[in-house]
């Protein structure tokens, strides 16, 4: 049995894997055929963490448009936060999202999710926009999402890891 997670390319045979995931970490998770959905578009792209027949620690998935990208969702199992899989599944999207052509990476986050904004912050993501009452709550309450960018080209901040 290996002790380090692998990131590795999603599957469709991942979906219902992947909503499981997902729904443990968001109140609106993605069902297994929102997975499906998302993974069958030709512009799609994602990657899952797994530690040998674990379920996955991790996923991340993402899309390019022209030059732009977008972080559709990325989710860590709460048992393995602040690993560095969040940081690795970013990494992956990244290099994904320049590969096809991008020249921006877009994502979208609760204004309240701080750790998650820290994350995102330390991998040079800007806010750039907000979405006023984006995200309901189980409670019925809603709140902001903040539009963040991250430009792609390399440079010399690529030699600093950002």
């Amino acid at each position: 049995m290996s002790t380090k997670p692998v990131l590795r390319a999603t599957s469709m045979e991942d979906a219902p894997a992947l909503a499981t995931l997902h729904a443990t970490c968001f109140e609106d998770a993605w069902s297994t055929a929102a997975m499906i959905e998302v993974l069958r578009a030709p512009d799609t792209f994602g990657f899952i963490t797994t530690i040998d027949a674990l379920p996955p620690l991790g996923l991340a998935l993402g899309r390019v448009s022209a030059d732009e990208a977008e972080l559709l969702t990325i989710a860590v199992d709460g048992a393995w936060r602040r690993y560095g899989l969040g940081r690795a599944l970013i990494d992956a999207v990244i290099e994904a999202a320049r590969t096809r052509g991008a020249r921006h990476l877009f994502l979208e986050v609760a204004e309240d999710n701080m750790g998650a904004r820290a994350l995102y912050e330390g991998k040079s993501f800007q806010s750039v926009g907000r979405r006023r009452a984006y995200y309901a709550r189980a409670d019925g309450s809603a709140i902001d999402a903040l539009t963040m960018r991250r430009d792609l080209a390399r440079g010399w901040r690529w030699l600093l890891g950002r």
